[in-house]
């Protein structure tokens, strides 16, 4: 059971992304939060990210002190963080993405098939905001 505390912060979590103005942006649906009992002040939370065919993130930022690993569930999704060469994860491979890490390409491979992928945070547990998009949502 989530607390009311985590149960907001993962609410947070699943509200819409800004979408790209050429393509369809990505649905994210909490999936589990709970406080670490060992470790005081942390806070295990996961959310589903679908992405339908051809969608994609906007280049983000999550809370400086998220470690998340990252599942794919189904389909083929390309990821990269700057720094790192992009890579196309398919189902069943994981990546991670360590604390103040910039999340510059999330996105479907594919355009006809949707994808699914389980990020799973390591996070402080007073983090209000873990994800922050470069630009508002666009409406062009």
């Amino acid at each position: 059971m989530m607390s009311p505390k985590l149960l907001a912060i993962a609410a947070c979590l699943a509200l819409a992304a800004p979408a790209y103005a050429h393509g369809p942006a990505e649905t994210v649906k909490p999936n589990f939060a709970h406080a670490i009992p060992n470790i005081p002040g942390k806070s295990l939370i996961a959310v589903e990210v679908t992405y339908p065919p051809g969608g994609a993130s906007l280049p983000h930022h999550h809370a400086k002190s998220a470690f998340i690993y990252a599942y794919v569930l189904s389909g083929a999704i390309e990821s990269q963080v700057a720094g790192e060469p992009a890579r196309i994860y398919h189902t069943g491979e994981t990546w991670y993405e360590a604390p103040g890490a910039y999340h510059v390409e999330s996105r479907n491979a594919s355009k006809t098939e949707p994808a699914k992928l389980l990020a799973v945070f390591v996070v402080d547990t007073s983090d209000k905001k873990l994800t922050t998009f470069d630009r508002e949502k666009t409406n062009d």
